[in-house]
């Protein structure tokens, strides 16, 4: 006996087929969907986001056998990450099908695919029965979303429905891995990072990168491989621990309020904390860094501070992801 499909996923269903705008909870962030085959629905999620048009967009699956839809090659490399992986925060980038539009290439001969887990957008996949180009559900360079409040304060009526699907588990965005180059190369670290991928491919005698499984390669272009990235409108720095102390002790009075986002115990033990200044804990586990950071950057990009400053976090595999988001969200960014 076939599944009743909710309501709200019919209507879902129903608005991308007539090709228009629906956001989607994933396990990562929240994603701006339309139909990947329609080329008028594709054009809205540039405009809603003020993207540019040459910068690929995801294409999100209900089902691994919908892969020979999209890709023209799917390797042995690409096949045992993929069920290794999906469901879950792993984007593919494999050569694409003859059909796939530019508009979710940029023009580019790959494609990236992946398969989320979210029940919401898992509902949401199966119903729709073909693919759902979906970048993070915000304005283009901005911090992405990880709850239907964050799409709303960003995107407001440019989205037709917006799913809730309560907060992200994960709250960054896909691990993007290139394997259309015999051996996998990570175009944008996330939470599976390369010890998860080298285990597997370890595991199944595949082949490992002739030397480092991260490369700072810049081909194909991805979704967020851009050097400013993730950014709150407040002027962020990335500071060791040190140089926050130091910045403390010197700061001037026109350089406040602020807001410093830190781990270490130091911050939160001073007898008299400066006024003007909201000190936010920050967890002491990358994953549950990983799950607070954008919804704290947004709470305290609506608060006028004149600055946002960072500690730094280590350099360790299990942090990569963090620290590149950090990275991207204080980059360029001059303080008073």
């Amino acid at each position: 006996m076939p599944s009743v499909i909710p309501p709200i996923i019919s209507q879902a269903v129903a608005i991308l087929k007539q090709g228009g705008l629906v956001a989607m909870p994933t396990e990562t962030v929240y994603g701006l969907g339309a139909d990947a085959k329609n080329s008028e629905a594709l054009e809205k999620i540039f405009q809603a986001k003020q993207r540019p048009i040459n910068h690929p967009l995801i294409v999100h699956l209900a089902d691994i056998a919908q892969l020979n839809e999209w890709a023209s090659v799917i390797s042995p490399l690409a096949q045992c990450l993929a069920d290794a992986f999906w469901p879950g925060p792993l984007t593919l980038i494999l050569p694409k099908a003859n059909h796939v539009l530019d508009l979710v290439t940029g023009g580019q001969p790959s494609i990236g695919l992946r398969i989320p887990s979210h029940p919401v957008a898992q509902a949401l996949l199966k119903a729709f029965g073909s693919g759902i180009a979906a970048p993070s559900a915000n304005r283009f360079g901005r911090i992405s979303p990880t709850t239907a409040a964050h799409v709303r304060e960003e995107l407001g009526d440019a989205v037709d429905l917006i799913l809730e699907g309560g907060s992200c588990e994960i709250g960054l965005e896909s691990t993007i891995v290139d394997v259309t180059r015999g051996y996998p190369v990570i175009l944008r670290p996330g939470m599976i990072t390369s010890t998860d991928i080298e285990s597997v491919l370890d595991h199944a005698h595949l082949s490992l990168p002739p030397e480092n499984i991260y490369s700072p390669v810049t081909t194909p272009r991805v979704s967020g491989s851009l050097n400013s990235h993730y950014a709150p409108q407040t002027p962020a720095k990335l500071l060791t621990t040190e140089e926050i102390f130091l910045f403390l002790k010197n700061i001037k009075i026109n350089q406040l309020p602020l807001a410093v986002m830190a781990k270490s115990p130091g911050f939160f033990t001073q007898k008299k904390m400066q006024e003007n200044i909201q000190y936010v804990r920050m967890p002491l586990d990358s994953h549950a860094y990983a799950h607070d950071l954008y919804k704290i950057l947004h709470e305290l990009d609506n608060k006028n501070y004149k600055q946002i400053i960072i500690e730094d976090v280590p350099l360790s595999t299990d942090w990569t992801a963090v620290r590149d988001r950090l990275l991207k969200a204080s980059f360029k960014k001059i303080l008073i």
